[in-house]
């Protein structure tokens, strides 16, 4: 018998998002990813006695907008606590985060799985701190014999958003992770560079028998900063659960830690429980206050979200399944936008973005940020295809062009002498010539064989080096052949 004939899958995640703020939530040192190890440091961050931290508003705004986004209710009253813990990435032997009051709570997503929709609950989503990075000797901290601690990333601001354990699958936990972090990334919460670690994952996982309703043992996997990753890792640990269920044995409630080359999750240490950080206000800070009015400045900051741009799109005649790959990245969907507004065939602009382009861009490691070809040149040059001045074939070549040397599509065609034949006596006469020379192909097609057109029609295109209008061609070949 199968795991998934068998059990069923309980799933929650804890999602850390490294807020887009210039500076750390409770002091001036800069948020920048890298640097040399420990200069992105002051007396603050570094928890020396005697230094006071000062919040940043620019964090609790962003707090609000991502709550919002989220549909979570905005506390009116929030407060920031101690949690009590020792490890050598924390400076202070506590985090400075939010535990009974948090900024935000009872928001939802709704994901779709299969053509099946459904809501996954957010808890709550709070305020806190970063810690530092263990630097180890080996590939892992399993593997290693020492670590060194960089406190660049303490005190840089962290958003965790809880989910409820909501999740029964693993599509479910990648569908609500992927729809999150391009939330996160739309609404500018997070710049959300998941290989520099601006998204984290804590996977918490356990089984309990199909039809049964009470939760099994569960185990939490940290920092998980990938998809692939979170796939992997619920792939191993749902089968490890299975298999020790199966011969007996009980789970032990524990946090385990991800081996990315080994792809296997490993123990690390018992789980805590709340009472064991020992959390208590944090008598540095006030409490915060945040009135409806600031509440609602935020809300009329907010971008149109992803599920609402792909709705939209949508309702321009893209399917959803081409709305859905240009809404996945924020700078596609940002470049579709623009060159939708200069012209008015989405259906033929997906195909080129999500095509032509996005393989120039690809081949050559780029993205949609950064584009050497602008929204304005790709739809001036469609506006040309549809037109009738050049061929679909002939805009693949102009695309390249205006990639390698950032030419208007206009000038590139000047130059080239590109532009489409659709004079319909000086293209009679050049397939005169076509058919003259290709008396066998002639008669093959007066034969009823079709495919003999084709290649008349490929003649055609050879001999005016693509320029020909492929539409006039086709329908003056077969006037031809037709007498």
């Amino acid at each position: 018998m199968s795991f998934n004939d068998k059990y069923e899958m309980v799933c929650g995640v804890e999602t850390h998002v490294e807020m887009a703020t210039k500076t750390k939530i409770f002091c001036g040192c800069t948020t920048e990813f890298g640097g040399e190890q420990n200069t992105h440091v002051c007396p603050v961050c570094l928890g020396l006695p005697g230094v006071l931290p000062v919040l940043n508003k620019e964090v609790v705004n962003l707090a609000i907008k991502a709550g919002l986004a989220l549909n979570c209710e905005i506390a009116q009253f929030s407060k920031f606590d101690r949690k009590n813990y020792f490890y050598p990435d924390l400076t202070k032997n506590y985090q400075t985060s939010q535990y009974d009051l948090p900024i935000c709570k009872n928001g939802w997503l709704d994901v779709t799985v299969n053509g099946t929709n459904k809501r996954i609950g957010i808890t709550r989503a709070h305020m806190e701190e970063d810690a530092g990075k263990l630097v180890h000797s080996g590939e892992t901290i399993m593997t290693s014999s020492s670590s060194g601690v960089d406190y660049n990333r303490t005190g840089v601001p962290l958003l965790e958003i809880v989910s409820e354990p909501d999740m029964r699958s693993i599509d479910e936990v990648l569908a609500y992770l992927e729809q999150l972090v391009q939330i996160m990334d739309y609404a500018g919460i997070s710049d959300c560079k998941l290989e520099q670690g601006s998204v984290r994952f804590d996977i918490n996982v356990s089984l309990r028998l199909k039809g049964t309703e009470q939760f099994g043992t569960r185990t939490e996997t940290k920092n998980l900063n990938s998809f692939s990753s979170v796939r992997r890792c619920l792939e191993y640990e749902t089968e490890r659960q299975a298999e020790a269920l199966d011969d007996g044995q009980e789970i032990i409630q524990e946090t385990r830690t991800w081996d990315e080359g080994r792809g296997m999750t490993l123990s690390l240490r018992s789980k805590e429980e709340a009472h064991d950080y020992r959390y208590f206000p944090e008598p540095d800070l006030m409490p915060l206050v945040i009135d409806r009015d600031w509440v609602e400045r935020i809300r009329a900051s907010l971008p149109e979200l992803p599920a609402a741009k792909k709705a939209r799109l949508q309702s321009h005649g893209l399917s959803e399944y081409d709305a859905g790959v240009i809404t996945a990245s924020r700078a596609m969907a940002a470049f579709f936008d623009q060159a939708l507004a200069r012209i008015n065939d989405a259906k033929l602009l997906a195909n080129w973005v999500m095509g032509d382009l996005s393989g120039l861009l690809k081949t050559n490691g780029r993205s949609f940020e950064d584009s050497p070809v602008s929204p304005e040149q790709l739809a001036g040059m469609l506006t040309l295809i549809k037109k009738g001045d050049i061929s679909g074939k002939i805009g693949k070549n102009v695309l390249e062009e205006i990639y390698n040397t950032g030419k208007d599509p206009e000038t590139i065609i000047k130059e080239k002498g590109l532009v489409q034949i659709s004079d319909e006596s000086e293209l009679g006469i050049i397939v005169d010539g076509i058919l003259a020379a290709n008396e066998k192909s002639v008669t093959d097609y007066q034969a009823g064989k079709e495919s003999a057109l084709g290649f008349l029609v490929g003649q055609v295109m050879k001999a005016t080096r693509g320029q020909a209008n492929p539409g006039l061609v086709n329908k003056l070949l077969k006037e031809k052949l037709a007498q």
